[in-house]
């Protein structure tokens, strides 16, 4: 039996005192879901079953396709929750009738870029550190961009 994907999810943006944000490059045709060859983003991820915190899946999802531990820095709650359509391509890896997603935003600052990321192959196949108006850009997803772009405001 096939389980489907639970429709909230988390957002971690990890970035550097002067707002350099760590972006990366999806595999193509990874195991959840077909992306196409340039698809760019933070760290994201579903909650893996109901009674998961977003918290613990961003600490979760954090360490899974980076390496990092959020022990190690100060992962940070942006008691952000952003509501958005599931593209239609890709509803079939939820329940029948689910179209939308709740995504909850988590940031991560860390002292610099010079940090070792271990991406999951599975799931990313490169990593760049861009200023955090340049990582908004390159972004597939607008509520990813968006979330970058809250970086100035959230870093006083």
């Amino acid at each position: 039996m096939l389980i489907k994907k639970i429709p909230i999810s988390v957002l971690v943006v990890v970035y550097t005192p002067d707002l350099q944000v760590l972006m990366m490059k999806r595999t193509p045709k990874s195991q959840t879901g077909d992306f196409e060859k340039n698809f760019w983003q933070c760290i994201t991820g579903s909650l893996d079953f109901l009674d998961e915190k977003p918290r613990d899946a961003a600490v979760r999802e954090l360490f899974e396709e980076t390496g990092l531990r959020a022990d190690d820095f100060e992962l940070q709650d942006w008691q952000h929750q952003s509501v958005y359509e599931i593209f239609p391509e890709w509803r079939h890896r939820y329940a029948e009738g689910v179209v939308e997603n709740v995504e909850h935003w988590f940031g991560l600052r860390v002292p610099s870029t010079r940090l070792h990321i271990q991406l999951e192959p599975q799931e990313h196949t490169e990593y760049k550190w861009l200023p955090f108006e340049e990582a908004a850009t390159l972004c597939f997803s607008w509520n990813n961009a968006n979330a970058i772009r809250s970086l100035p405001e959230r870093n006083q």
